[in-house]
């Protein structure tokens, strides 16, 4: 029940979620002039994705629009969902449901989080009309499983008006959104002058749906890099599997770098944040989000420091809001 997935190309005509949602973009591809960078004669470009939508911002908006406009066409009216308890997708999917009318479930990682005071990510899910719903560790490891989505996607459906949920994946990540985000990677390969085409684009890393797409909508001289935000070492086969179900084979040249999580997802230590920090005062720009664009762009940093790019490498940061 509810678990069905339409497998439409992203692109051509725009669906009723992208006609309701709207874009800004592409995305402004902007060049910050900083000395850590530049004395290693490495430029520094951002991909401003934080600038496509004010609510549903960068990666998450190139994620959900094909999942909502294929849930849309599908005739359901709600979206299920799952994430941690600061999930940037709960909350980018909380937004979206509630611009776009659609009913949201978010199922939380963590029963020991039900009946306590919600944290801001997840207060402002509910603010957004997001039914949330906390299940063990356990149960959230059984996400993927058919049985368990139909299990829970039933017992919604008894329980009120949410008949037939339109199943997105944790972070969004499945083949539409794959497809959705191979468009950055075409946006990075189609930069033009009077700006520099970037040689290499570096993206952070959840579920890795960003990485897989970007990879394969980038030219063939042009390069992924990819920052885990998480603990594990369990990407890779995720992304080469992404690529798989959505182009039958991987695409792209891309890599991952795993030393730059600072501890673990949502981890923030002192030292990231007081960077990211220092990094909004130099360029002008807002602080770098802490769970992913701040990790990302600290990475940047030290493999710069490192020698890990070649003089004249042009370094593109997509920041993904």
């Amino acid at each position: 029940m509810g678990v069905k997935r339409t497998e439409r190309e992203a692109g051509g005509t725009a669906g009723a979620a992208e006609r309701v949602l709207g874009v800004r973009g592409p995305s402004p591809l902007e060049e910050v002039r900083d000395e850590r960078f530049a004395r290693h004669g490495v430029r520094l470009l951002l991909k401003r994705d934080d600038l496509l939508h004010p609510e549903v911002t960068g990666n998450k908006w190139r994620k959900l629009v094909p999942n909502l406009d294929a849930a849309l066409a599908g005739g359901h009216r709600s979206v299920l969902t799952f994430g941690g308890a600061w999930s940037n997708h709960l909350r980018a999917t909380a937004a979206a449901g509630r611009l776009l009318g659609l009913r949201t479930i978010g199922v939380v990682r963590g029963e020991e989080l039900a009946g306590r005071p919600l944290n801001p990510s997840l207060a402002r899910c509910a603010a957004d009309g997001m039914r949330l719903h906390f299940v063990s560790r356990a149960d959230y490891r059984e996400r993927h499983r058919p049985e368990y989505l139909h299990r829970l996607c039933a017992g919604f459906a008894a329980a009120g008006p949410f008949a037939e949920p339109y199943v997105v994946p944790e972070g969004g990540s499945n083949a539409l959104a794959v497809r959705g985000c191979a468009a950055l990677g075409r946006e990075l390969d189609a930069a033009a002058p009077p700006g520099p085409r970037p040689h290499l684009a570096a993206v952070p890393c959840g579920t890795g749906g960003t990485l897989a797409g970007l990879a394969a909508g980038l030219g063939r001289d042009q390069s992924a890099l990819g920052i885990p935000v998480l603990k594990g070492g369990f990407l890779a086969d995720g992304i080469r599997r992404l690529q798989c179900e959505t182009y039958g084979a991987p695409r792209g040249d891309w890599r991952l770098d795993e030393r730059f999580h600072h501890g673990g997802y949502a981890r923030t230590p002192a030292a990231l944040t007081a960077f990211a920090e220092d990094f909004a005062a130099r360029h002008g720009v807002p602080v770098p989000e802490p769970v992913y664009v701040a990790k990302l762009l600290w990475a940047l940093t030290a493999l710069t420091a490192e020698g890990a790019f070649p003089p004249g490498t042009v370094l593109a940061a997509v920041i993904t809001g």
